[in-house]
């Protein structure tokens, strides 16, 4: 799911009416708040802005979300299923939380870009030699109390089941680098999750049409699951195990 190459099909005006008009209500709200955000990042604040235009941006492409549990707020690190890049705007407009991302996304114009601003870490798929790099630089950054999410299943699903989860970035957790705890996360589309899915030879760019395209809302459950304690197990395929049975647990 790393390209963004455009192939647009031929559609009926009012695809491209509806297209024109949410680039036009996610780009004014960029330029407002993008500013800020940087501004509060040379001040070395904490910045509410790139939250804030996520939950925007959801909201412009039609996610209707409903949070079920309580969220925790500070060292935490969340761990979801992943349907598509509609997943990122959500979770993000809801915690702020910088997410883990495969290194792809850095090329993509604008957007790895923006994604960079929000202190995503992008990891390498095929490049197993600096997997203890990668460990290293997500250690770091839940060191400097950031919450991240990651994406274990390592590429994206229908919604309608659970695909094996990558243990290899739960090293970071075992044991964690201060004390803190893992929230499974529960990302629910319901009957929209096959429309929604980014699946098969299906381009970014594709993908991002048929979102832009896609005719009114959906309603998104975004259920915070209880969280657990990484140190009280015994290695990364315990913890990695533990999270995905929750999840899968929670979808039963």
């Amino acid at each position: 799911m790393a390209t963004l190459s455009i192939r647009i099909p031929k559609e009926e005006p009012l695809a491209y009416i509806l297209c024109a008009a949410r680039v036009l209500l996610i780009a004014l709200p960029l330029a407002v708040l993008l500013p800020l955000h940087l501004l509060w990042q040379l001040l070395k604040q904490p910045s509410p802005w790139a939250m804030l235009y996520l939950r925007i941006v959801s909201r412009v492409l039609g996610a209707r979300v409903k949070v079920h549990g309580k969220r925790l707020r500070k060292n935490v690190f969340f761990v979801a299923n992943h349907i598509s890049w509609h997943d990122i705007p959500i979770l993000g407009g809801i915690t702020g939380t910088a997410f883990v991302a495969q290194d792809g996304v850095r090329k993509w114009p604008v957007v790895g870009w923006l994604a960079a601003q929000n202190r995503t870490i992008f990891v390498s798929r095929t490049e197993k030699q600096n997997v203890a790099g990668q460990v290293s630089e997500l250690r770091d950054a839940i060191a400097e109390n950031w919450s991240v999410t990651l994406f274990p299943e390592g590429t994206t699903s229908d919604g309608r089941g659970l695909l094996p989860f990558k243990p290899s970035l739960f090293a970071t957790l075992a044991p964690p680098p201060k004390p803190m705890l893992i929230q499974p996360v529960l990302l629910d589309f319901g009957a929209a999750g096959p429309d929604i899915a980014w699946l098969g030879e299906e381009t970014g760019g594709e993908s991002a049409w048929r979102a832009f395209t896609r005719p009114g809302s959906y309603i998104v459950d975004v259920h915070f699951l209880e969280p657990f304690d990484p140190s009280t197990l015994a290695d990364r395929k315990e913890v990695c195990a533990e999270a995905r049975q929750r999840i899968l647990s929670a979808m039963a």
